[in-house]
């Protein structure tokens, strides 16, 4: 704690943000599978083990945009210390949302390595979580913030399938 008595917002997002993405990840899918509630399951054989491609992607893609809201945003992913400056580097050039599609990738990937159903109703409950709040509560704020730049940003790029990117400065 600082001397006003409050917890650094850094200090708390690095603790905070840790803790979030990896119960979403890593603890659920844990218990998820130890259930064994869901008696069907997928077989794959060593197919399975391709599920490692989106995990690595979708961890890059949870990462990567991360660090770019710390250096370029001047704030962090989190509600409480959003960026203060505009980001439109990286992966963020395709798509608007590339944590949330790297959370989705190391889901998928997590539910085609332990041929699980269950895993794959959990990644559906979460994108339908993310797609409300996306739309509902985070692009509001954004709007509000950064005004006019989101505005032109949330028409030439797409929320949810990356595409190239079309030139922002253009009238």
């Amino acid at each position: 704690m600082n001397a006003d008595g409050q917890i650094p917002s850094r200090r708390w997002t690095l603790l905070f943000g840790s803790f979030l993405p990896l119960t979403v990840v890593v603890l659920v899918p844990l218990l998820i599978t130890k259930w064994h509630w869901c008696p069907v399951t997928l077989s794959l054989g060593p197919f399975r083990w391709l599920g490692l491609v989106p995990i690595c992607v979708g961890a890059m893609l949870g990462i990567w945009p991360a660090v770019l809201l710390v250096t370029r945003g001047q704030g962090t992913p989190a509600p409480w210390d959003p960026p203060q400056r505009f980001v439109l580097a990286g992966p963020y050039q395709y798509v608007r949302n590339p944590m949330m599609l790297g959370v989705f990738g190391v889901l998928f990937g997590e539910a085609i390595l332990a041929e699980s159903l269950a895993l794959l109703l959990y990644l559906g409950i979460v994108i339908g979580g993310v797609c409300w709040y996306v739309i509902a509560i985070e692009e509001k704020g954004l709007e509000a913030r950064f005004r006019d730049a989101y505005l032109v940003y949330k028409e030439r790029v797409p929320r949810w399938l990356p595409r190239r990117p079309r030139s922002l400065h253009s009238g």
